[in-house]
């Protein structure tokens, strides 16, 4: 797992395509506020991004390689099952 993590890029085509779905507007950003760092507002590039270890580990199980950027509908297929599932997907 020693690749690159994929640059925030994946960030804006994603939230293009949530931006589509209004059912999922709520969910993402429920979503986006469990997994963003604590005080990501102190550090470049400045945006509630999941952890980069987290990421990477997320990354490398479902495409096998940590560096793969997420795609579109695979970030609108995980926000639906995130709605499916609220109780699993909730910050604690």
């Amino acid at each position: 797992m020693g690749s690159r993590p994929p640059g925030v890029r994946w960030l804006v085509v994603g939230v293009l395509a949530v931006v589509r779905r209004p059912d999922l507007w709520w969910t993402g950003l429920r979503q986006l506020r469990a997994l963003a760092v604590t005080g990501w507002w102190r550090r470049p590039p400045f945006l509630p991004l999941p952890d980069p270890g987290y990421l990477a580990f997320r990354l490398q199980t479902m495409y096998g390689d940590a560096a793969h950027a997420p795609a579109p509908d695979d970030l609108v297929t995980y926000l639906s099952w995130c709605r499916s599932w609220p109780e699993l997907t909730r910050r604690r």
